[in-house]
């Protein structure tokens, strides 16, 4: 089938056709949501497209990587009786003027309304050799790879660039799960700097008991086959350099003419509507989302309720009404520590730190619960949709201030 065959024959005839790319937390989310629905009303017909099968549980990476085997969720399989339809591919194109998505050069897609949601990727292009010698945890196969190394070494130094939670979370695991190595957390700021005296100075005994060397205030200017480069010239020697730094997004919104920000995510209106092409929708980490504090950054707490509000918008906007603005605050934030331990910092809705915090194990039990595979989240939502109030978390379905 050519190109053109597969512009003109991606559906009924007569149907608004969205076309939704990525299956991460939040392009799931949208898909799931706006499937459900859709199918009760009709006229509306639901691609989603991503590279892989299978959904990749971002949370639990850092346990991936460890050898720790997790639950292989089909994407294809959980669509199914949805009604939504499911195309493997690379997206290497979006003609936002033309509405048409180009898959792996050889295919193309029409759509009346996208939602954009590819997420986003370390930036080990920030840093000078970090893409040919560091390990990333961007997907499942990427963990499964650093896994078999670590399970090789027998001995040696693990370094870890960036003292983030990502970066915390795959220290502390690393030095658990493997304490014939040595770890070396490194990071501009302090690991928890984020987070309230007590839960910070929590954060940081857990890495000192688990025997994980930690230097906040440190900046790494270059990737070696057996080391690291700081600024200031002082090199820290690494069999294994795993990039937990910054993050970057696909470079494909900027090249189809969308607005973007400085760092390439595409800039919204207030119902997460593009403010260049407002037929196209973007949600999670590929959306600048713009609310009274701030930017809302990528994580999956705030990228769920994205895709939630999208679908729901996508709906509004087909009955001939105008879509809600989308409110999010935050509430938690919670840190693994290996497997029995954690420290959860609760959250102003801004996201600093509120007093009350939980560590330990009951904030180990606390996070499996909250963090949970979102499967059954899904599951329930294709049974019954939720509405515009509330956005899954946990497995439960937890009220938003202001979300409707």
């Amino acid at each position: 089938m050519s190109a053109q065959q597969e512009t003109r024959g991606t559906g009924t005839a007569g149907a608004h056709h969205v076309v939704i790319l990525g299956a991460g937390y939040a392009g799931m989310s949208a898909a799931v949501q706006l499937a459900a629905r859709a199918k009760r009303r009709g006229g509306v017909e639901v691609t989603v497209v991503n590279a892989r099968e299978r959904f990749t549980e971002r949370m639990r990476l850092h346990m991936t990587a460890t050898g720790q085997r997790l639950a292989e969720l089909s994407v294809p399989e959980l669509l199914e009786g949805t009604g939504a339809r499911f195309v493997r591919g690379w997206v290497t194109a979006v003609d936002a003027e033309a509405r048409t998505v180009r898959i792996d050069d050889d295919r193309v897609l029409r759509y009346d309304t996208l939602v954009y949601g590819l997420g986003s990727v370390a930036d080990t292009a920030a840093v000078p050799g970090a893409e040919d010698h560091a390990y990333t945890l961007d997907s499942a196969q990427d963990a499964e790879v650093l896994a078999g190394r670590l399970a090789r070494l027998g001995g040696g130094t693990v370094v870890v660039g960036g003292s983030g939670l990502t970066g915390v979370e795959a220290a502390a695991e690393i030095a658990e799960r493997h304490p014939e190595l040595d770890v070396v957390l490194l990071g501009r700021e302090e690991p928890g700097a984020a987070m309230n005296a007590k839960a910070g100075a929590y954060l940081r005994a857990a890495l000192e008991r688990l025997g994980v060397a930690v230097r906040g205030g440190v900046e790494v200017v270059k990737v070696q086959p057996d080391a690291v480069e700081l600024a200031g010239g002082e090199s820290v020697a690494a069999d294994v350099v795993v990039w937990a730094g910054a993050t970057r997004v696909s470079p494909l919104a900027a090249a189809a003419g969308l607005e973007v920000d400085g760092r390439g995510r595409i800039v919204t209106d207030a119902a997460l509507r593009s403010v260049s092409h407002p037929q196209v929708y973007a949600v999670g980490d590929a959306a600048a989302i713009r609310q009274g504090y701030g930017v809302v950054h990528g994580t999956c707490q705030g990228g769920m309720p994205t895709g939630v509000h999208a679908a729901l918008s996508i709906l509004r906007e087909l009955r001939g009404r105008r879509p809600k603005p989308f409110r999010f605050g935050y509430y938690h934030t919670p840190v693994s520590l290996g497997r029995d331990d954690a420290v959860v910092q609760f959250t102003h809705p801004d996201d600093s730190p509120r007093r009350m915090c939980l560590t330990g194990r009951l904030a180990a039990r606390y996070k499996e619960t909250v963090t949970a595979s979102p499967w059954p989240t899904y599951g329930r939502m294709k049974k019954m949709p939720v509405s515009g109030a509330f956005w899954p978390r946990g497995g439960r379905f937890t009220r938003v201030r202001g979300a409707r």
